[in-house]
């Protein structure tokens, strides 16, 4: 699994992916552990606060020159949006309520200063990632092969990728074609972001449509709030296709950097997080991790030896039907 200066193809892996089994040697020794999952209800007030927040400071900066506008979108926006991120996550795992259906519509409620509709999508295909990670075939968090030769390993390609990375997000359901895209919930989902956008851009104005826009693309990319993407499965530490991120940004990102134990105990809510690793730091602290998300950044885009191509996959399923409905334990 050794990683070479202009790889050209993933990195394959015969063994199943870490976290089922890791889960269940710390739960041999650990039991206590289980008394952390649950839900936080409390994630849904935070939602409506950040969404009433959000569309605010869209109303706000309509009267401000166009280099404010998207000064508040770099050094604001991104962060309220990528907390928003964290809780439409939270949601699709069923961390928020009890029924899947109320989750679903506060993921919604979520999404729509993100401008575009992709909570209810993003919960199919993040759920697969969970339970089929790496699998080329069924993880959407894989990058398709034909974008990672495109954008191979030039610093200006791997920034612009960073920049656009939610129009290359979209391209990727196509190669999911096991894993069915539209339904009821993704056309509610559709309907309810266009009459946001919709308000926003005849009652707010123009400039606050752009702000909402450009603070979504930033929560996602070429930020450091983007680095969250390659802090959390590309290679960068040689053999470990999953990593956290233990920095001061998880104070407002939910903790969202501890993603080896979210990937080992996803029925655990992003408040609670912390007190996993707390509990076993004989494990997680002997894993390599990243402590700040603005030094990967550069390190990713800078670096030749990583690429979209720094990625861990395999063809073992683990037996899991793709029918299958993933659960917040899955």
């Amino acid at each position: 699994m050794t990683q070479t200066p202009g790889r050209e193809d993933f990195l394959f892996s015969r063994e199943r992916e870490p976290h089922a089994l890791r889960a269940r040697e710390i739960l041999r020794r650990h039991a206590e552990i289980r008394s952390l999952a649950g839900r936080n209800a409390w994630s849904a007030l935070l939602v409506a606060f950040l969404v009433v927040l959000q569309t605010s400071l869209a109303a706000l900066v309509s009267y401000v020159p166009f280099w404010a506008a998207l000064l508040a979108a770099f050094s604001v926006g991104a962060f309220l949006d990528h907390t928003l991120w964290v809780l439409i996550h939270e949601c699709s795992h069923n961390l928020v309520f009890r029924r899947a259906s109320w989750n679903r519509i506060a993921a919604i409620a979520a999404n729509l200063p993100h401008i575009l509709p992709s909570a209810i999508s993003f919960q199919t295909y993040h759920l697969k990632h969970h339970a089929f990670q790496g699998v080329y075939e069924l993880d959407a968090d894989i990058p398709s092969r034909w974008e990672a030769r495109l954008v191979g390993h030039s610093a200006l390609k791997k920034a612009l990728w960073l920049l656009l990375f939610p129009i290359f997000q979209v391209t990727r359901p196509p190669r999911l074609g096991e894993i069915p895209l539209l339904g009821p919930w993704v056309f509610a989902n559709i309907g309810a972001q266009l009459a946001y956008d919709v308000a926003v851009w005849m009652v707010l104005g123009p400039k606050a449509f752009l702000y909402l826009a450009v603070s979504f693309f930033f929560s996602v990319g070429l930020h450091p709030l983007g680095a969250r993407w390659i802090q959390e499965h590309y290679l960068v530490f040689e053999g470990q296709e999953t990593s956290s991120y233990y920095g001061p940004l998880n104070v407002v990102a939910l903790n969202v950097g501890h993603h080896n134990e979210h990937h080992d105990f996803p029925s655990v809510p992003w408040n609670r997080l912390p007190a996993i690793r707390r509990a076993v730091p004989e494990v997680y602290d002997a894993l390599s991790f990243h402590r700040s998300w603005t030094r990967l950044l550069l390190h990713f885009v800078f670096d030749r030896r990583l690429s979209l191509f720094s990625r861990m996959i395999r063809s073992e399923r683990g037996l899991k039907a793709v029918s299958q409905g993933d659960s917040a334990g899955a």
